[in-house]
């Protein structure tokens, strides 16, 4: 199918670009990185294969938009989860909401940290994660009695780096399944329910309490 035939479509330039970002999501939700090509993506959006290079520039282009959508996705979460209870509750609740995300959208999850597949200097990928960081960071920066607006301190920016690193590393355990293998540990449910809010009161909350 040419550009022509796509037009006939009713496709718009704005449109094409959005249909390509959500076949490329939705072939990473099924095949992950590794299942990746912009020839099927071209075909689920029902376009030319030379679309996607026309419109992104390449494999890189694209997926950095959806790297983009999945930063965008994270930080709604994360500032939804920020919003509410006391400050120990909330980076509780953010800290299940950073590992509910990459349950849900693993394939989304693991593109957006393949630094190696994205272009950086994309606005959009840095304004999505900028976003997502500064949820975080009003977080610690109040669990720490700091005002808003405030910059962290050495302390507090190695307490955000730390918060974040334990999310992450609880994310991939629970994905690979590694964590399941415990007998003392049940469902992923159960884990986020129980025992990722206590590792986070453990390691974090009850230090400054």
């Amino acid at each position: 199918m040419n550009e022509k035939k796509t037009a006939e479509r009713g496709y718009h330039h704005g449109d094409l670009r959005d249909a390509l970002i959500r076949a490329a999501d939705e072939l990473l939700a099924e095949r992950g990185l590794e299942g990746f090509t912009l020839r099927e993506t071209a075909r689920r959006a029902g376009v030319s294969p030379a679309a996607p290079s026309h419109h992104f520039g390449g494999t890189a282009g694209l997926l950095t938009e959806v790297a983009a959508l999945g930063w965008a996705e994270l930080a709604r979460r994360l500032a939804i989860a920020g919003d509410t209870g006391s400050t120990a509750e909330r980076l509780k609740a953010q800290g299940v909401a950073y590992v509910r995300f990459a349950v849900e959208f693993p394939g989304r999850f693991h593109l957006m940290f393949r630094h190696d597949m994205l272009l950086h200097d994309q606005p959009s990928l840095d304004r999505a994660t900028g976003e997502a960081w500064n949820a975080l960071e009003r977080t610690v920066r109040a669990l720490r009695g700091q005002k808003e607006g405030e910059e962290l301190d050495a302390e507090g920016e190695a307490m955000l780096i730390g918060i974040w690193s334990t999310a992450h590393g609880f994310a991939h355990l629970t994905l690979d399944k590694k964590l399941s293998r415990m007998a003392e540990c049940g469902s992923d449910t159960d884990m986020l329910d129980t025992l990722f809010p206590s590792i986070i009161d453990t390691l974090w909350v009850k230090r400054l309490g």
